[in-house]
């Protein structure tokens, strides 16, 4: 508890230092529902989840002229957990998907492009969840429950600028605090398009592995490679998605939940070798009434050929420009022992099935 009154307190007291310079913004948001799972290896259970759809949170983002053309720019973000009232404490943060962790930057804005320096989000996942998926990396229907790489990176550089004609461009690098050798540090790239009702965007991810896991099926690669290639169309009828991934090397695909099918010292692995493809489509059937759907298929390139396939089917309601209902359904169907789970946008899961119901709302 005294843990989470530092957090806000810090939060708090950064906001009002900050009221005297230009352009500082508060912002939030607060999402629950109720998370039903089924196919679990030790017994599903009903429960209170928070932040579903998105994760719940708060931050603070402000900027403050330094010349002409050039912005000191500034972000710190926190989760907050609406099931038990409390910000995530360490323990959480360092499990699962690493997506308990938010962001904390500084850096430059102007002319020449923004370049920022901290704890991040990576190029590959806001190419994947904010082009291709049309569930944005929330509910059970999310794409990173089978498309892999982490959302965020300590103790990175990115340098982002958008360029003429509906061109952007950005780059990011990253070193770990305890190994500063090549096999301790990331890089990444993207470029992309925006031009009338067309997006594309393609991202690559390159992150060094120090530890290996003798479980892992085939691979002495110690590298994790991803590379993604994402669109989305605006059409009359709605919004068409689309995804080619490639993912190679250890931690390159997602795998949360691993038990036990084999024995005792063997546990499930994800893919170190896999070409996975999204097609989905979000429709408004009313001003207020969006459809979502998506099909994802994992094909494992490994000697296991543990494939699997994802269909994901929601709704969301929207009461007005900040406040939503949604519900959402999907289900993982593994191949060959692989062991995906259906996840959403804070938590990992624990089964290959899912559904959600719940409310979100940003200020």
């Amino acid at each position: 508890m005294l843990k989470s009154l530092f957090t806000f307190a810090l939060l708090g007291g950064s906001a009002a230092a900050a009221c005297a310079q230009s352009g500082v913004t508060t912002y939030g948001v607060l999402d629950a529902g109720v998370v039903g799972e089924s196919g679990c290896a030790n017994g599903c259970t009903t429960k209170v989840g928070s932040g579903v759809a998105s994760t719940s949170r708060i931050g603070i983002q402000g900027s403050e002229s330094i010349g002409d053309t050039t912005s000191a720019v500034f972000g710190l973000e926190t989760e907050l957990k609406l099931d038990t009232g409390r910000a995530a404490d360490r323990q959480e943060r360092e499990q699962g998907r690493e997506r308990l962790e938010h962001q904390a930057w500084v850096g430059l804005s102007g002319e020449f492009g923004a370049i920022t320096i901290g704890r991040q989000y990576n190029l590959q996942y806001l190419a994947l969840t904010d082009v291709a998926d049309p569930f944005k990396g929330g509910t059970a229907g999310s794409a990173t429950n089978l498309i892999g790489g982490p959302r965020r990176t300590d103790n990175s550089v990115q340098y982002y600028k958008t360029l003429a004609n509906g061109f952007s461009a950005g780059a990011s690098w990253a070193a770990r605090d305890l190994d500063t050798s090549a096999a301790g540090r990331a890089w990444g790239m993207t470029v992309g398009l925006s031009s009338g009702p067309l997006t594309v965007r393609a991202a690559h991810r390159n992150q060094g592995a120090v530890r290996a896991n003798l479980n892992y099926k085939t691979s002495n690669d110690m590298t994790s490679k991803n590379s993604l290639l994402a669109a989305n169309l605006r059409l009359g009828w709605g919004t068409a998605y689309a995804a080619y991934s490639m993912s190679r090397g250890i931690a390159s695909s997602p795998l949360f939940n691993p038990d036990n099918p084999y024995s005792v010292g063997m546990a499930r692995t994800p893919s170190t070798r896999s070409r996975d493809v999204l097609f989905g489509m979000a429709v408004p059937v009313s001003n207020s009434v969006t459809l979502l759907g998506s099909y994802i298929r994992k094909d494992d390139r490994d000697l296991a050929n543990q494939d699997a396939n994802q269909a994901a089917f929601g709704a969301s309601y929207s009461v007005s420009r900040r406040t939503d209902f949604y519900a959402a359904y999907s289900h993982i169907r593994n191949r060959n022992g692989a062991g995906y789970t259906v996840g959403n946008a804070s938590a990992p899961g624990s089964g290959n099935k899912a559904f959600n119901v719940g409310m979100r709302h940003a200020f």
